[in-house]
């Protein structure tokens, strides 16, 4: 039997003090110490197997020894974890020192896209990219310019410019998609309304809305979402089966829309968020986006 390397609760192999020599636990259960294997590999071979891990993987083996740590540092690893066509994408004013500054810059700070008109980052643990649609410039919304039914606000912690608030409306419609080339090909997909909501978003919040997310040409998934949910105990047991939104580390609240697997990045995706059935006039919803991001699994570590 072979030797297992040992990991810590924060996912880190331990090392002696010292040295880069590794301690592993046997599989009788005894445990010993010795060097890495691995560090008698030349430093860009090492490089060159953990690019085809993941980020989340490769931030893991630079605990192994200072041969990995400067390995999993070099450029030609972090080179394979951002997109193809990420220079596009990044404005050229943003100078970045290394490649893997430029990933972790990406991942936690969105950069504005399409004139506006997408926001986009990269899922730290695996480089998926996601994308949010801006309201003004890639969604459709029903009466959206018309003074008495919308509003355009500007608001410090939206992403966009502009964002509608929803002042009356009968007919609640809401719309957006994309084309699936610029998404992960491969992977699995979540769809998401990113909003907030005034004085309980009056004859809306507690109404399930119709929400749909599928590619063009096939079937879509159907579903109904809250943007707040019923406070009647009994009428929110009749509508259990319908998604609650729930609150972001940004403040602000999403409801997730669908899924949809993007296989080859040849399709165009579509949303949409339907209210009609509620004769009654709804406002006070403020909406920043309708946002696409890999779909988290159930078995995810």
């Amino acid at each position: 039997m072979g030797h297992k390397q040992s990991v810590d609760s924060r996912g880190k192999g331990r090392k002696n003090p010292g040295s880069s020599s590794m301690v592993q636990k046997h599989s009788g259960g005894a445990i010993i110490s010795g060097p890495s294997l691995f560090d008698n590999l030349p430093e860009d071979c090492i490089s060159n197997i953990i690019s085809f891990t993941s980020p989340r993987d490769a931030c893991v083996a630079a605990s192994v020894s200072k041969t990995f740590e400067s390995a999993v540092n070099s450029d030609s690893v972090w080179d394979k974890f951002l997109p193809s066509d990420y220079s596009s994408l990044v404005p050229p004013s943003r100078v970045f020192s290394s490649k893997k500054e430029l990933y972790f810059a990406i991942c936690d700070n969105p950069v504005l896209v399409e004139d506006g008109g997408k926001s986009f980052w990269l899922e730290k643990e695996n480089g998926k990219k996601c994308f949010m649609l801006s309201p003004k410039k890639s969604m459709w919304i029903t009466w959206v310019s018309t003074p008495q039914y919308w509003r355009w606000i500007s608001i410090p912690e939206a992403r966009f410019e502009e964002v509608p608030e929803l002042l009356n409306v009968c007919w609640f419609e809401v719309r957006g998609g994309m084309n699936t080339k610029d998404l992960s090909p491969g992977t699995r997909y979540s769809a998401y309304i990113v909003f907030k909501t005034k004085n309980g978003c009056p004859n809306l919040g507690d109404v399930p809305a119709e929400a749909t997310v599928g590619l063009v040409g096939q079937e879509s998934s159907q579903r109904h979402i809250y943007f707040v949910g019923p406070t009647d105990q009994r009428r929110d047991r009749e509508t259990r089966d319908v998604t609650r939104p729930t609150k972001r580390k940004d403040g602000w609240m999403e409801a997730e829309l669908g899924q949809f697997f993007n296989e080859s990045g040849c399709d165009v995706v579509d949303t949409s968020i339907l209210e009609i059935k509620n004769p009654n006039w709804k406002r006070g919803l403020i909406i920043q986006g309708i946002e696409f991001r890999p779909t988290k699994s159930l078995f995810y570590i």
